[in-house]
């Protein structure tokens, strides 16, 4: 299989990978990525970052098998940005177009940097995003990298006696530790990126899994209310 993967919960990032599907002893091989450090320019910058991971014209659209896009958690402009980009290039290339929770990226990340299985506790571990205003995105997930719990959004100092990792726990390390959490410094400035979606993404589908839709995972109410009635002027 061939997929585009597409990332905005954080930083925007796109990657494209192929793998073979019956055969889970093969890892996925990085054709091409593209990532930014910039969690604040998705749409400004995706498209020319799409654009750039194929060699060919895209007039008739590229070889692909499907679409992969991280639905989240995030914040609301940057998801929509990568949301409706690959929904737009599923329709107009005529491709399977698919979601995945996008901390599913940072397991991804935490399981191949561990170097024996013991290296994680028999209870997992749990990966972090920074959420703003003093909380974070995180989920749970077994030593075997399965999903336990979440995604949630909240304090950190809700999060305990567990090892985190990501870049909500690299911003909240002091209160983290503080709670009895362990930090490893190779991943605590870890955002989402789409390779290791990708990666995750493939692994899903060997497991026989079907992928969830792009319904986006704000987790939080949006900002935005509609006005109350105007109030009489006094006569």
């Amino acid at each position: 299989m061939r997929i585009l993967t597409i990332d905005t919960s954080a930083v925007a990032s796109a990657a494209l990978l192929s793998f073979d599907a019956a055969d889970a002893s093969a890892p996925a091989r990085v054709e091409t990525e593209f990532a930014t450090a910039d969690t604040r320019s998705h749409a400004e910058v995706l498209a020319p970052g799409v654009r750039s991971l194929f060699a060919d014209p895209l007039t008739e659209g590229p070889a692909l098998d499907a679409i992969v896009v991280g639905v989240g958690p995030g914040p609301f402009t940057g998801l929509r940005s990568g949301i409706a980009m690959a929904r737009t290039l599923a329709f107009t290339w005529r491709v399977p177009l698919h979601g995945l929770m996008s901390l599913e990226a940072l397991a991804w990340d935490v399981l191949s940097l561990r170097q024996a299985p013991t290296t994680l506790p028999d209870d997992g571990f749990v990966v972090a995003t920074d959420a703003r205003r003093k909380e974070v995105y995180w989920a749970r997930y077994s030593a075997a990298g399965e999903p336990l719990d979440g995604p949630v959004v909240g304090p950190a100092d809700a999060i305990r006696d567990v090892p985190v990792h990501g870049a909500g726990a690299g911003l909240y390390a002091a209160e983290l530790v503080a709670n009895g959490c362990m930090m490893n410094p190779a991943t605590a400035g870890l955002q989402p990126a789409a390779a290791s979606l990708g990666h995750m993404a493939a692994r899903r589908l060997r497991q026989g899994m079907e992928l969830p839709d792009t319904a986006p995972l704000y987790l939080r109410e949006s900002d935005a209310r509609v006005p109350g009635p105007r109030k009489r002027a006094l006569l």
